[in-house]
Order: C-alpha cells, then structure tokens, then sequence
C-alpha cells in the first residue's frame, strides 16, 4: 500500500514549551544523516511526501537543509512544521534546501506577553514572502480559536498591512493571500493520553490507513499524535517497514479502524480522532 503522507521526526527537542503542545518526556534526541538516509531508503515507494515533524522543531536540528536535500535527491516531496521563532538564522538554510511545504505556526505565542510580537511576526512574514514567492507553499496557521485572547485579530492586521494588494480569498478554512502563501485557521485540539479519559472503541481514524509516523530513534508509530510513542509498531532501524507495517498489531489497528473501532488504549482516549467519527 501507499501512503499519502509519513511523519519523520528529526529530532523531539524544542526551544518553546507551548500551553497548546503535549511535549514529550522522552530523551532528547536528534537523527543523524546516517540513519535519515535509512529511514529515505525505506520509505521508498511508500509514499512521496514525508513531513518532518512530530514533536520537537525541526530548525533545531543542525543539519536541517541538508536533510532537506536528502529527501529531495531521493524524489520525495518534504513539509516541516516550525514555530517560526528560528526563522532569523534559519531562513537561508531553509529557503536554500527548496522543501515543497513550509508550515508556521503563528499561535505558539498565544498567552506570552514577553514576545515582541511584531519583531516575531516580521520575521514570519519575511519568510513568508520569500518562500511563496521562491515557489514554496507556505501556511501560516493559526490553530487556537478561543484560546488567543483577541491576539489573533492583531496578527491578521499585521498581515493585511504587510501583504495590502495580495488576493485575500476567503474560504472555508482561511485565506488564501495569494499562489502558495495561505492563512489558515483551526481549533485547538487536545492530545491522546494514556492517562487520559476512556471514550470508548467507536471511533474513526486515518492513523495507518492514510499514514503513520518515525520518532527521532526509529520507533515506529499508527499516527502523528502519538507524542510519547505509547504504541510502538517496531523501528525502522532494527527491521525492514515491511514487515512493522504488516506486523498483526499494525494490522489490527488499521482494519479496526475499517470497521470504525479503536483497538488500543490511546487511540481510545484521543479526542482528536472523534473529528473523524461517521
């Protein structure tokens, strides 16, 4: 089977500690290019748009634009999801390296009154304009409906200023400002927890079916929102992605959810996956 998409998480460290994010309490860890160029290998075939993100910040990662290029050399598509506060130093490296998809998430700063935001947001926009305009599809998102404090009014203020003769075509989801540059808004959500509260088996989900993810140490994962790697499929590393992805439990998860039914425990504490719910 082909996929539509994989996580790729380069690395699960992150300089913010966001009020919207689950973290992660696993050891802090980066992929190398030695073992990116395995996780390339086997991914071929399976699918062509690998998104590096998971947990952590991918600009973090020193290597970031040659990993980028990686990819790239072996006919992959790469989207990287990124909270914009590294853009000042990383722009370059990041506009050089040519990813297909630049997320920015301009919500990182929802309740962080210490932020220069205009300093910040300048920064995105820069960014923003050179990318589209180089050819990336760019996103800014602003995933925190309720939870911005009216901030998301100043944001698109800033950005109606900067961007004054641009399309602003509204639609369903935001705006789209103009060819590959887009606004987008979202609900927050909460993450799956083991902790968590049980609501039961009946539920939906794309995990396995139209992707899955790689934690920064190979560990396999059913989905994106798995933040601890509470359902450890096998790693890629230590055994072919054939055979973790046609292991029973992998197979289990995936008809279960044919069948609308959730068959491990943190996929039944996920409230994000009662959005898919038919």
């Amino acid at each position: 089977m082909k996929f539509s998409r994989v996580y790729v998480e380069i690395t699960n460290a992150c300089n913010l500690s966001c009020s919207f994010c689950h973290g992660t309490k696993r050891a802090k860890r980066l992929t190398s290019k030695e073992e990116f160029a395995v996780i390339l290998r086997e991914l071929s075939g399976l699918t062509d748009y690998i998104y590096l993100h998971v947990m952590g910040e991918p600009l973090s990662h020193p290597y970031i634009g040659e990993l980028i290029k990686m990819a790239n050399e072996r006919g992959f598509k790469v989207a990287i999801t990124t909270n914009g506060t590294l853009l000042p130093t990383r722009a370059a490296i990041l506009l050089d390296s040519k990813p297909y998809k630049v997320n920015i998430s301009l919500h990182s700063f929802e309740k962080d009154d210490s932020v220069n935001m205009e300093k910040y947001l300048d920064a995105c926009f820069d960014f923003a304009d050179k990318a589209s305009d180089g050819g990336v599809l760019t996103v800014l998102r602003l995933w925190n409906r309720g939870y911005d404090g009216g901030r998301n009014l100043d944001v698109l203020s800033l950005l109606r200023r900067r961007f004054p003769n641009d399309e602003w075509a509204e639609g369903a989801r935001g705006f789209r400002l103009r060819h590959r540059l887009h606004l987008e808004w979202g609900e927050r959500f909460e993450w799956p927890d083991l902790s968590g509260e049980d609501l039961g088996e009946d539920v939906f989900c794309h995990g396995m079916g139209d992707h899955f993810g790689i934690l920064s140490d190979g560990t396999v994962i059913p989905c994106c929102l798995d933040a601890e790697g509470a359902v450890r499929l096998g790693n890629i590393f230590e055994e072919p992605i054939s055979d973790i992805l046609a292991s029973e439990r992998a197979v289990a998860i995936r008809e279960g959810f044919r069948c609308k039914r959730a068959v491990e425990e943190l996929c039944r504490r996920c409230p994000y996956a009662r959005r898919f719910k038919i």
